[in-house]
């Protein structure tokens, strides 16, 4: 019997699957570096998401509304629990918190003047209270971080609600990171840092140490604002059911709850991909725990970590979440990864700066080395000019009505005319994973895996 060769070509295409070519690049580099990978961005893992979720549009055993004549509504009102002010927002889609710092001064005037022309809300981030976001913006969150970076009581006054970070999707036991090239003389100021220097927020707050000491946070929150406005308690998905509960336990108007597919500007690579649980998973525990205690309703649910799309929006809300967070989409819409930037009207190529930073558009997670070559996620005097805020608002208002849109579409066809109305009945699983952690039957069965 003839034996034929093995050709080194067969060989040289012959990839492991443990050892392939992305886990022998990060090997070597550790090797050659002895430092873990710092990036922007959200998770690039395939999680069980939305889009494993169908609608079931209505039929003959449900009427659907007819087009744009029957009206939808949209109104969502967070913080009616003990806040004597509740927000009030004519959609159910904000604006995710992003720190001053982390994007530029423009693009932080941009959310706000998009977030009020659509009527909705837009929220601090780290750092503090820039000027611009609070002029811009008519209803603003003001997060209190474990940093305390910026944070001031006379700002806290002006804030419409309160936002108490007790984590975040991207990194959920890890502290935020803004690396010294980020640190300008304002940003240094604002923070109480010095510049140019790399700087890393705790983990944790540094006055609790478990859900006691948030009451007591909570409680004195309330007594500098006089109970007026809605507190909200933010957490990164991980042991989520036993979270929302403390949180609500803790007296919370509104539980905030991030995914890991939720974006940040800059952590470890290895708290990006392998820590927390999907916005999916996390969503439907959070809705577990809040019926559970039965606060459903009384306490309102916000939802964030990859929400992209007006159908993402309806599948959350048809799980059980009042509204949702925007980040990512916010800042892809603004311009994030597009090949050019605008100047004086006319697009302007930004290949080159892409180039520089070894990357291309669509593949750029560089938003920690202040180089993004749109203008958005830096401090240079230079590149942030690249996205002047009329520009940027234009977008992302275009961006939020078109979700708005979808949304209500979606609801139309499912025979809604509020879209709060939609419901887990409405929902189908295209596989098993998004079967049984959205917790809904898998299409064209009544089996919902795990429920007996």
């Amino acid at each position: 019997m003839e034996i034929k060769p093995i050709h080194m070509k067969q060989l040289a295409t012959e990839e492991s699957w443990g050892f392939d070519r992305k886990t022998i690049n990060y090997i070597q580099n550790a090797a050659a570096h002895g430092l873990y990978e710092i990036r922007g961005l959200g998770a690039k893992r395939h999680v069980p998401h939305f889009d494993d979720l169908l609608f079931l549009g209505a039929s003959l055993s449900r009427y659907p509304l007819e087009g744009y004549r029957e009206k939808c509504t949209t109104k969502t009102v967070l913080g009616t629990r003990f806040a004597k002010k509740p927000i009030e927002l004519a959609i159910p889609i904000t604006v995710a918190g992003m720190s001053f710092g982390a994007l530029s001064a423009n693009v932080k005037e941009a959310l706000g003047r998009a977030a009020t022309e659509m009527g909705t809300s837009t929220t601090t981030g780290d750092g503090g209270m820039t000027q611009e976001e609070r002029r811009s913006s008519k209803t603003l969150v003001y997060q209190c971080l474990p940093s305390r970076y910026g944070f001031n009581p006379d700002d806290l006054r002006k804030a419409d609600a309160i936002e108490v970070v007790i984590g975040q999707g991207a990194k959920p036991g890890g502290g935020g990171m803004l690396l010294g090239q980020k640190i300008s003389p304002r940003v240094a100021k604002m923070r109480t840092l010095p510049e140019g220097i790399d700087q890393r927020s705790a983990c944790r707050h540094p006055d609790w140490t478990g859900p006691d000491d948030l009451l007591i946070k909570i409680q004195e929150l309330r007594e500098i604002t006089d109970w007026e406005k809605p507190i909200y308690v933010k957490v990164g998905a991980t042991r989520t059911f036993n979270d929302v509960k403390l949180a609500v336990h803790a007296g919370a108007d509104v539980i905030v709850v991030d995914g890991m597919q939720g974006g940040t500007a800059a952590t470890q690579t290895c708290f990006i991909e392998n820590v927390g649980i999907p916005t999916l998973a996390a969503l439907r525990q959070a809705v577990d725990a809040l019926e559970d205690l039965n606060m459903k309703g009384t306490v309102q649910l916000i939802i964030s970590g990859g929400i992209r799309s007006g159908a993402d929006v309806a599948k959350a809300l048809a799980m059980g979440a009042d509204a949702v967070a925007i980040g990512q989409g916010v800042l892809v819409s603004l311009g994030c990864n597009s090949a050019s930037y605008i100047e004086n009207g006319q697009h302007v190529q930004a290949l080159d700066d892409y180039a520089n930073l070894g990357t291309a558009p669509g593949y750029c997670h560089h938003c920690h080395t202040g180089k993004c070559p749109v203008g958005i996620t830096t401090q240079d005097a230079v590149l942030q000019e690249r996205l002047q805020p009329d520009v940027g608002a234009k977008r992302l208002r275009n961006y939020l009505k078109t979700l708005n849109m979808e949304l209500t579409t979606i609801a139309r066809a499912c025979g809604k005319q509020n879209v709060h109305h939609l419901e887990p009945e409405d929902l189908v699983a295209l596989t098993v994973e998004a079967a049984a952690m959205a917790r809904v039957p898998l299409a064209g069965t009544h089996w919902i895996p795990g429920v007996a």
